[in-house]
Order: structure tokens, then C-alpha cells, then sequence
């Protein structure tokens, strides 16, 4: 097994008790709800197979659905996501970087990283609360969880990011 398989495992086995024991318990106005383990979606390399990515996308969205009971939504969601991430990663990335550059505010700097995590949760939480409402009813309140959710995951991440590059 690959040291890059390994970290994949474990960072998605963290991610996941965060969700499921942790963020999923969080409502900020009852339609904010951070949802981090899109995170994942975001540190995938820049060089790994878009296939590879594809399926450790749709893996983490299918354990998500699975213990947050929502039956296929992140999954189809990460799956998105995943499909989209390599070609956003060429928007940010520099021309002269290596093929295996993991995103992070450190390889495309601070303002570029933003842009990105911005894009992908909005993408991937646009993505979620549309096939989980399934209809545009209550649009307001579509609207509201989709901003929400985007603005309270993406500030979590750059928030890590910011922990991570300090030590």
C-alpha cells in the first residue's frame, strides 16, 4: 500500500467522526450546518488519476450518506466535486508547480486558496441542498442554507488551513 492511499484512509476516517459526532449537531439560524468533510475533495493531489479521485470523492460522500441518513446526497455531491476539483485545481495552480501539488494556501497562495475553497463548497453545497430539497418551495430558505453552509464550511477550512501551516 502507498504512504498516499494511507493518508487518504485515515484523513477520511477523521473527517467522518467529525461530521457524524461533531458538525452534524451544529445549526447556526437552523440552516447553517458546517459541512466539512467536502475538505477532502479540496487536499486531493494535483497528479492523482481523475478516476482515483472520482472514486475516494464518491467513497467518503457514500460513508457520509451512510451515517448521516442521507440516502445518496453526499455522495452525488462529492462525486461532483470530485469530477470538477482537477480542472478548478488548473485554475489556481501555477504554471511551473509539480504534478503532485496538493492544494493549500502555501502552494497558491493565500487569495488563490480562498477563490478555490470558495468555488468547490459552493459548487458541492449547491450541489447537496438542491437534491435534498428536491424542489424550489421554499426557495428563501434554499438560498439561505446554501450561502450558510458555504460561508460557515469555507471559514472552518481556511481556518484549519491556518492551524496547519503554523506548525
Amino acid at each position: 500500500m502507498s504512504l498516499n492511499f494511507l493518508r487518504n484512509i485515515v484523513f477520511i476516517i477523521v473527517l467522518l467522526l467529525a461530521q457524524t459526532l461533531l458538525l452534524n449537531h451544529i445549526s447556526v439560524f437552523g440552516c447553517a450546518t458546517p459541512l466539512l468533510y467536502v475538505y477532502f475533495a479540496l487536499t486531493v493531489q494535483r497528479g492523482e488519476a481523475k478516476w482515483a479521485t472520482l472514486l475516494w470523492c464518491f467513497f467518503m460522500g457514500l460513508l457520509v450518506d451512510i451515517f448521516t441518513n442521507t440516502p445518496g446526497v453526499a455522495a452525488a455531491s462529492m462525486t461532483l466535486v470530485g469530477f470538477l476539483q482537477p480542472y478548478v485545481v488548473e485554475l489556481f495552480a501555477p504554471r511551473d508547480s509539480a504534478d503532485d501539488l496538493r492544494p493549500s494556501p502555501f502552494t497558491f497562495g493565500s487569495s488563490k486558496y480562498t477563490n478555490y475553497t470558495i468555488i468547490l463548497v459552493l459548487i458541492y453545497c449547491f450541489t447537496f441542498f438542491s437534491l435534498e430539497a428536491f424542489n424550489l418551495y421554499n426557495w428563501g430558505q434554499w438560498i439561505a442554507c446554501i450561502v450558510a453552509s458555504t460561508i460557515i464550511t469555507v471559514v472552518l477550512i481556511l481556518v484549519i488551513e491556518y492551524f496547519r501551516s503554523k506548525r
